[in-house]
């Protein structure tokens, strides 16, 4: 139990190159996978014990999620771009007052976040168009969700800070055992107990509160630059200016382009509660494919942090070229049993007739443009790193709100058919990267050096 308080950050300025990114982004695959299993294990969970209308309220449900947590992650990003730009830098002041303005910050901001959940869940569901035999059941899954998103955002935070001085190991640790226990509590309040769709949620909470304790007692046994110590908590005005300053494009972009989603989710509603719930089984299987790439992607943002904090530009455009070829490589591998059995991955979470002809049309008319999302992940993971982050937001805004918009909406008034829908996304990932790739090729980014440069 000691070894799991040991100092376990890595300095990426030097070593193999491939070395880091795998070595970092391993774990935190593992993590990201663990992540999903709570939504998933929910999905699976309502959708064999409770019913195809518990399991379309449960996946419809995490747009309305991720527009609020997406803002609070962007902040996140901020904050460990900033964090390991100074670590690399080997600027120990800074990364202290970082990392104590951090965590204030995300105290005040669970209290905002969850009180703003709840009172956002009946209007947001409405502007879901969500049916009537599916609202009462998504709206008490949402409000307990929120009740206790603190652990949420506590752990999510502190995991970034770990992550930002090269440990993703732990974050992963505590994500395992927590994916355990939610695991358990969801069959032991659904199947036990008979709770239905609230004991997924309360099962959830309690898993990810845990979760949270863990990672605070971590950072504040830590002897690193990165230690919490109580006493030293206070706000710098200054860091809190660099924070926000690169956190709130990415977080405005991540709220916005979830807020947007919500929209989507209206197309799909409109086809029914078989086509609502054929949906959120692909989207389940779809946020598992996209893992690989997400854990590269960060693996890029810390690699270049830390290598732009120390000035080695050649290394991390080098990181960022490796980065992109193991993400379209395990990709492509991924995209053969997704092509070859998608109807046995639907009956996981329901397996009515009509909701797997459904989930299997999502898969393969969505699937092969993974390969697409490679591109804008890992160079918008790589211009975060460098502190960018208004470009990679404004590209993403335009590809995945206003432009999927737009899509939607005439694609909708003059089609009316299911197929034009699901290809909204695609449409929206080959725009985004196209213009992600262009803009990262000009090089503005190289210059985006927080440590060492305080006119930022």
């Amino acid at each position: 139990m000691t070894s799991l308080f040991k100092r376990r950050d890595t300095i990426m300025t030097e070593g193999s190159i491939p070395g880091h990114l795998i070595s970092f982004s391993v774990p935190l695959l593992i993590g990201f996978i663990f992540q999903q299993l709570y939504n998933t294990v929910d999905s699976i969970v309502v959708g064999n014990f409770v019913g195809k209308e518990a399991l379309a309220a449960v996946g419809s449900v995490s747009m309305i999620i991720n527009t609020l947590i997406g803002f609070f992650m962007g902040l996140a990003t901020g904050a460990s771009v900033i964090i390991s730009q100074y670590y690399g830098a080997g600027d120990h002041k800074n990364v202290h007052d970082a990392v104590h303005t951090t965590m204030i910050m995300t105290f005040i901001l669970c209290v905002v976040f969850s009180a703003l959940g709840v009172v956002l869940v009946p209007p947001m569901l409405r502007l879901m168009l969500t049916p009537a035999d599916v609202f009462d059941e998504a709206a008490q899954y949402l409000r307990i969700y929120f009740y206790g998103a603190t652990g949420l955002l506590i752990y999510n935070m502190g995991a970034g800070i770990l992550r930002a001085v090269g440990d993703s190991r732990r974050p992963l640790y505590f994500l395992v055992f927590s994916a355990v226990v939610n695991t358990v509590l969801d069959l032991v309040f659904v199947v036990s107990f008979g709770w239905g769709i609230a004991g997924v949620a309360i099962a959830t909470v309690i898993a990810q509160c845990l979760s949270a304790v863990l990672v605070l007692i971590v950072l504040t046994r830590s002897h690193g630059a990165y230690q919490i110590i109580w006493r030293h908590m206070r706000i710098s005005g200054d860091m809190l200016r660099r924070i926000w300053k690169i956190g709130l494009p990415s977080a405005l972009q991540q709220a916005i382009t979830s807020f947007s989603n919500v929209f989507v989710q209206s197309y799909i509603n409109q086809f029914g509660s078989a086509c609502m719930a054929g949906w959120a089984s692909y989207g389940k299987i779809d946020q598992f494919a996209l893992l690989p790439m997400q854990a590269l992607s960060m693996s890029a943002t810390t690699f270049v942090g830390q290598n732009l904090g120390a000035g080695y530009v050649k290394r991390a455009k080098t990181g960022t070229t490796i980065a992109v070829g193991l993400s379209l490589v395990i990709t492509a591998i991924l995209l053969v049993p997704l092509m070859i059995f998608p109807k046995q991955m639907i009956s996981m979470f329901n397996t009515d007739p009509e909701v797997l002809e459904y989930g299997k049309l999502f898969i393969r008319l969505i699937s092969p443009f993974y390969l697409l999302c490679v591109i804008n992940q890992i160079y918008a993971g790589t211009l975060r790193g460098a502190g960018d982050t208004k470009a990679p937001m404004i590209i993403m805004l335009s590809s995945f709100v206003v432009f999927r918009q737009i899509y939607l909406f005439v694609t909708a008034k003059f089609i009316g058919t299911i197929i034009p829908v699901a290809f909204a996304y695609p449409a929206g990932w080959l725009l985004c990267s196209t213009i992600i790739l262009i803009y990262y090729k000009r090089g503005k980014w190289e210059k985006k050096r927080i440590a060492g440069n305080e006119s930022l």
